[in-house]
């Protein structure tokens, strides 16, 4: 019939101007977000090389540093490895305890701390081998095993599998023709052994001057 509009095909809708604008809204939004997202990563590329050892001193933190140094001293350990170990073994945290009764930043057995008074590697009218909750005395007897076990091993790969396996262990492994990392028996002294590896080179990059230095 002449003069009658056309109907919409079924199905279709006509767009209305609130919609319109809606939409619109969404494009820009869309378009903004990943130049948002550059800029951003653009500005912390430019902090970070800014300060390179900040956002690993970060990552990487360091806690009674002139106590570490001290027992790293008396016992020949490297300061890195005993930062590298106490990250690994707790994070840092004072208060920890684990379920085999390891306790504090290094995450020491009391018997291992009574041994090594025992031994007179420690001396035990300083540091209580019985005050492990103490950060500083956590500290002596950790080092004090690292060390100790630096005397009684060959390699940094070998200390390190022995403070979280135990030195027979490890020794039995070497006994039997082995070698430390490849022969490992332990997927947990694996783990541990490649953790300790990486933060150790964390804080080596993360404090070229040493753990006390600038």
């Amino acid at each position: 019939m002449a003069g009658r509009r056309p109907t919409p095909r079924q199905g279709a809708r006509r767009e209305t101007p609130r919609a319109a604008r809606g939409h619109e809204r969404l494009v820009r939004w869309y378009r903004v977000v990943p130049v948002a997202l550059l800029a951003l990563t653009l500005l912390l590329v430019g902090v970070v090389a800014a300060n390179p050892t900040g956002l690993g001193r970060a990552l990487h933190p360091v806690r009674h540093a002139e106590a570490i140094e001290a027992s790293c001293e008396r016992h020949g350990v490297d300061p890195l490895l005993a930062c590298a170990v106490i990250k690994c073994e707790s994070d840092w945290d004072e208060d920890a305890h684990s379920a085999a009764g390891a306790v504090g930043l290094m995450q020491l057995m009391p018997q291992t701390s009574e041994s090594l008074s025992a031994l007179g590697v420690v001396d035990a009218g300083r540091w209580d081998p019985e005050d492990l909750t103490d950060p500083e005395v956590n500290i002596e007897y950790g080092v004090a095993c690292l060390g100790y076990l630096q005397g009684q091993l060959s390699s940094t790969d070998e200390v390190v599998a022995a403070y979280n396996a135990g030195i027979g262990t490890v020794q039995g492994w070497l006994a039997e023709g082995g070698s430390i990392p490849e022969d490992v028996e332990y997927a947990e002294t694996r783990a541990y052994l490649e953790n300790v590896r990486r933060a150790y080179e964390g804080y080596r990059q993360s404090y070229p001057n040493g753990i006390t230095g600038d």
